[in-house]
């Protein structure tokens, strides 16, 4: 053999890719290089990436619009609460922070799937008699944007569908097509408070069908479904076989006159992966900590579906480990005056906006009862200078220096999306330049020329 060629544990089985080469004195036990490769440089992005397309911003990076500058910008298009400083997170959370960094205990790697301490935290949390769960039924991500991801990675190959809500959520698609998975859009319905159009919903499922997307409370709409909503929606899963992932990120965020109920407590037939994080309830969405939650009361997932997540989780090795460290304090030692006044802001705001919009001509706005948003229906045969959506939000920005996004990001054109964090007066401000905006380009469509005179 020869002395600079090392086989390791002295296995001569493994592979040759294992040994190791050393190159003494201009020696080299290197094989010839071989052909096959032309060396010239070709570096091409890879067909994920090529696939990889995120609508709104390609959208938004595409209004190429410049701001009134004599108006201050008020952007209404941002799903981030923490923006404008008015929704601070509690000082419990931000101490739980502190101590867990101090504690100098959580610098190191935490399993996969994060601490087991921390899963027990949050299968306690939320557990229901109806809906039970152990921390062998939590995985924990890094937000819940990631949940959603694995849950997609883990249900569906290349070459099958997922239904996804129209308006929806665009990473839904993002995700999915940039994986190869096909999307196929189900409807809401704005005269329903858009509750699912459940008969188209079903003409859609196929042998290819891997999971459906139910979102609530809902980002575009703000809307929350009713309990009789969600069991005909879990008929419609049972019937067809078909799994769900339920995007629950803003479940704790419902208004006082509305009830969120866990989808997972409804129903013991139907497994659902349910997703879930800190972002939203604790006003915290840069410290990424998210979660899934396994309801698979007749085990048709198996260890199968639960083998798979676990092995996703590796390939990025889990969560922060400073916030596990702090969860369990965040979860018990946040004030219940906090939640509150954070959903009061809420409602304020979205009743304000709400009672505001539904007074212009034109504009048709759905009253949210959860989230932190609601859509705005335009009358475009109204405004018949505007060719769509896109173009009434980039003059909308040009002329008043609000931002609102079209919904066409959502698949829903001729709506517009308000954000609803922002502070009161920017509220009242924002609503009173759409106001001036949409009386300035109103026109009576054709034939109803009474209806404006009045």
């Amino acid at each position: 053999m020869d002395p600079y060629v090392i086989q390791m544990n002295g296995n001569s089985s493994l592979p040759s890719v294992l040994d190791m080469h050393v190159n003494i004195g201009g020696r080299s036990s290197l094989p010839e290089k071989r052909k096959g490769r032309k060396a010239r440089w070709s570096v091409k992005p890879s067909d994920m990436s090529n696939k990889t397309f995120n609508p709104i911003r390609a959208i938004v990076d595409s209004m190429k619009v410049k701001p009134n500058p004599d108006k201050t910008m008020i952007a209404l298009s941002i799903g981030d609460p923490t923006v404008f400083g008015n929704l601070p997170t509690d000082p419990e959370v931000t101490q739980a922070m502190k101590d867990a960094l101090d504690s100098g205990k959580y610098n190191g790697y935490a399993p996969s799937i994060g601490y087991l301490s921390s899963r027990e935290e949050i299968a306690s949390y939320y557990h229901r008699p109806e809906a039970p769960l152990e921390a062998k039924d939590v995985i924990l991500t890094s937000g819940c944007s990631q949940a959603i991801e694995l849950c997609l990675a883990v249900l569906a190959n290349p070459g099958q569908n997922i239904l996804v809500p129209r308006p929806g959520f665009s990473l839904y698609r993002t995700l999915a097509e940039s994986m190869g998975i096909e999307v196929k859009l189900y409807n809401l319905l704005p005269e329903k408070s858009w509750e699912i159009d459940l008969k188209q919903l079903e003409s859609l499922i196929d042998e290819k069908t891997a999971c459906l997307i139910v979102n609530n409370p809902s980002n575009p709409c703000g809307s929350v479904f009713s309990r009789s909503h969600l069991q005909k929606i879990l008929a419609v899963a049972a019937r067809q076989c078909v799994p769900i992932l339920a995007d629950e990120i803003y479940g704790d965020m419902v208004f006082s006159d509305s009830t969120f109920e866990p989808l997972a407590t409804l129903s013991s037939n139907v497994p659902i992966l349910s997703c879930g994080g800190l972002a939203k309830r604790w006003l915290v969405p840069g410290w990424r900590l998210g979660w899934i939650l396994i309801h698979d009361r007749r085990d048709i997932f198996g260890n199968e579906i639960r083998d798979g997540l676990v092995k996703l989780s590796q390939r990025i090795l889990g969560p922060c480990t400073i916030v596990q460290g702090a969860l369990k304090s965040i979860l018990h030692r946040t004030p219940q005056e906090f939640y509150h006044n954070t959903l009061s802001l809420l409602k304020s705001n979205a009743d304000l906006c709400y009672g505001a919009l539904a007074a212009i001509p034109g504009l048709q706005p759905v009253r949210p009862s959860g989230a932190m948003y609601l859509m705005v229906g335009i009358e475009m045969e109204h405004f018949p200078e505007f060719e769509n959506d896109v173009e009434f939000t980039e003059r909308l920005v040009a002329e008043q220096s609000v931002h609102c996004l079209p919904a066409t990001c959502f698949e829903y054109p001729n709506f517009f999306r308000v954000v609803i964090t922002v502070p009161k007066v920017m509220m009242l401000e924002a609503c009173s330049r759409i106001q001036e905006f949409c009386e300035l380009h109103y026109h009576c469509a054709e034939g109803s020329q009474e209806e404006c005179d009045k």
